[in-house]
C-alpha cells in the first residue's frame, strides 16, 4: 500500500507512523518548574544527536510542564527507562495537574543530581544531567507551525549504577531498557549482538 501522509488517508483502523518509526528509546524527563514544583514524564520522542559534546532531546507535543520547565531554569534531568521500572514510568505519563509531584504519585524514590537541581529516580540504572542548548518549535513542509516543542540539552553529567558497568561497559543486558512501539506498545531490550562498522578499502 501506499498512502499520502499529508492527507493521512491510510484506510487503517490505526495511524501507522509511529509503528514504523520504533522502537523508540524513553526520555524519562525530570524537571523543576521556576516555583520548585518537581516534575516527571516520559517521552518517546527522544534519542542522543551529538557526542561531542554529548547532547539529547526529547519532544513535547505543545508546551507541556517537562518543555516548560526545561525553557523557565534551563536544567533537565534524562532517567533510564529499565525493564524493573516500566509499570511506574508508565504512570508518570498520567495528564495530572502542574503541580502534582508524579514521582510521589508513583511511588518512587528521588536522589539529589550533581550538577543540576531536577533529581533523578533513586533506582535508574543511568541518567543524564543536563543543561538546556537549544529549543525549537518546528515548522511543516509549508511552513505552518506543527504545534511541537523539540528541547535540546547538553549532557552535563551522568549517574550509573555500580552495578550496570561490567568489565568497565554500561552492560545493557543488565539494565535492560525499555523501548516504546507504535499504539499502545513497548518493547524490552533482548540480548544484544555486536556488529564492526565496515571500512572503505580502495
Amino acid at each position: 500500500m501506499f498512502y499520502d501522509a499529508r492527507k493521512n488517508n491510510h484506510g487503517l483502523p490505526h495511524d501507522p507512523f509511529k509503528a514504523i518509526v520504533a522502537p523508540r528509546p524513553i526520555g524519562w524527563i525530570s524537571s523543576l518548574s521556576k516555583e520548585g514544583n518537581f516534575n516527571l514524564a516520559p517521552y518517546s520522542f527522544f534519542n542522543a544527536v551529538s557526542s561531542a559534546p554529548y547532547i539529547v532531546m526529547f519532544s513535547s507535543v505543545g508546551w507541556k510542564d517537562s518543555a516548560t520547565n526545561a525553557r523557565d531554569t534551563g536544567e533537565f534531568v534524562c532517567n533510564y527507562a529499565g525493564e524493573s521500572m516500566e509499570v511506574a514510568m508508565n504512570k508518570t505519563s498520567v495528564d495530572a495537574p502542574s503541580d502534582v509531584n508524579e514521582a510521589q504519585y508513583s511511588n518512587l524514590e528521588l536522589a539529589p543530581s550533581s550538577l543540576v537541581k531536577p533529581h533523578r529516580v533513586k533506582d535508574v540504572w543511568a541518567a543524564l544531567e543536563c543543561k538546556v542548548t537549544q529549543i525549537l518549535e518546528p515548522d511543516d513542509a509549508q511552513g505552518n507551525p506543527v504545534g511541537s516543542v523539540v528541547v535540546f540539552g547538553e549532557v552535563v553529567g551522568i549517574y550509573i549504577k555500580d552495578e550496570a558497568i561490567v568489565n568497565g561497559q554500561f552492560e545493557v543486558d543488565i539494565a535492560r531498557p525499555v523501548s516504546r512501539g507504535g499504539y499502545m506498545d513497548f518493547g524490552k531490550s533482548g540480548k544484544k549482538f555486536q556488529m564492526a562498522r565496515p571500512i572503505w578499502k580502495e
